[in-house]
């Protein structure tokens, strides 16, 4: 293998899994997935072994989150946590990776991946991040794109190019969220991807298309290297880094960019991206239920129960319920249909409204 390095974006602060989810505590920090209690997170890094070392992980994550990500992921090294002081999409914090590690060695291959995702199949990933980087070796801006399984009206789209070996193909399109007919058009054609927002290139290369396609961002980056050779970065960031473009990688280079393949793959993904989806992904009991050990549930079925407090445990009781979602934490319980599920963002708009600060 070529000296591969991943990049994980931890810079969320999603609202779609209050009250679980803080400011403090976004969903990359939650066990929502699996049965094990790992973290998004740190599930994140561990299915890349044994193809990356955790040392040879960084994380981009905020200058708020950065003592809880620590916390997550002991076994990265601290010096690798890349703490953004603003939020400035995703362009900005892949570039400053990018030119970060380009210091080093600017031919080391890059993966970006977020750090929110569910994988269930993690050997089928790994097959399909090593097609990637073999394809980011000989010198394309690659990203994976993931076979639909249903016509997805919330997801990016990614069209199918000629093949170029070892079962990556070139990018014809990066398309965006469709309507409904379109995305089944999608689906029945079999020429697109889900665009999952996972990347893999060469240092080099990306810092190239930055600065053919984003100017003013490579101009910041610049300044960054700059200040790193005085041994002034962290000083330099808090002056440089609100300056910087706020915009996606895939607006602001992918879509751009000449030479961009894509590698197809089916490994199971999910964004994870509502109560909804956390329901779909926990072991149920006969009746569809997903509950803590010793939930009491009489003629109920379908409901997901999570029990978040750290203190003495209540027991918590179902009667002649169905399809609800039940949220326990310290301070907060939410209670709602799973069909509200996309809908949690306005309690914590009602509660913003009301200057209830420290329960947002």
């Amino acid at each position: 293998m070529p000296d591969v390095h991943a990049v994980i974006l931890a810079g969320g602060s999603g609202t779609r899994f209050w009250p679980a989810s803080r400011r403090s505590r976004p969903k990359q920090l939650l066990a929502l997935a699996g049965s094990s209690g790992e973290s998004l997170i740190a599930a994140t890094v561990r299915r890349l072994h044994p193809l990356i070392e955790p040392r040879d992980v960084w994380v981009a994550t905020s200058t708020g989150l950065l003592e809880a990500t620590a916390l997550a992921l002991p076994q990265v090294p601290r010096a690798h946590l890349l703490a953004e002081p603003v939020a400035r999409n995703t362009a900005a914090p892949i570039g400053w990776a990018a030119a970060v590690i380009a210091r080093q060695n600017p031919d080391a291959i890059l993966v970006v991946l977020p750090a929110d995702h569910f994988i269930a199949d993690e050997g089928a990933f790994r097959a399909v991040l090593t097609r990637a980087i073999h394809t980011a070796e000989q010198g394309w801006l690659t990203t994976i794109g993931v076979s639909p399984t249903r016509p997805e009206t919330g997801y990016g789209y990614i069209e199918l190019g000629n093949l170029l070996g070892e079962g990556a193909h070139g990018v014809t399109h990066f398309v965006e969220k469709p309507d409904r007919a379109r995305a089944e058009g999608f689906l029945s054609g079999g020429r697109h991807l889900w665009n999952a927002g996972m990347f893999v290139f060469r240092a080099r290369v990306m810092l190239e298309s930055i600065g053919r396609h984003l100017p003013p961002l490579a101009a910041g980056l610049a300044a960054l290297d700059a200040a790193a050779e005085r041994g002034e970065e962290g000083r330099a960031l808090a002056e440089v880094f609100p300056t910087l473009p706020s915009i996606s990688i895939d607006h602001g280079v992918m879509e751009k960019a000449d030479r961009v393949a894509v590698v197809p793959g089916t490994f199971g993904w999910n964004d994870v991206g509502s109560w909804e989806v956390a329901w779909e992904l926990a072991r149920h009991d006969v009746d569809g239920n997903a509950l803590p050990e010793g939930t009491v549930a009489v003629d109920s079925a379908n409901n997901l129960v999570k029990d978040l407090t750290t203190g003495r445990k209540r027991r918590i009781a179902l009667l002649g319920v169905s399809d609800l979602v039940v949220v326990e934490t310290d301070d907060a319980v939410l209670v709602m249909p799973r069909s509200r599920a996309q809908d949690v963002r306005a309690v914590v708009e009602e509660l913003s409204r009301r200057g209830a600060n420290e329960e947002l």
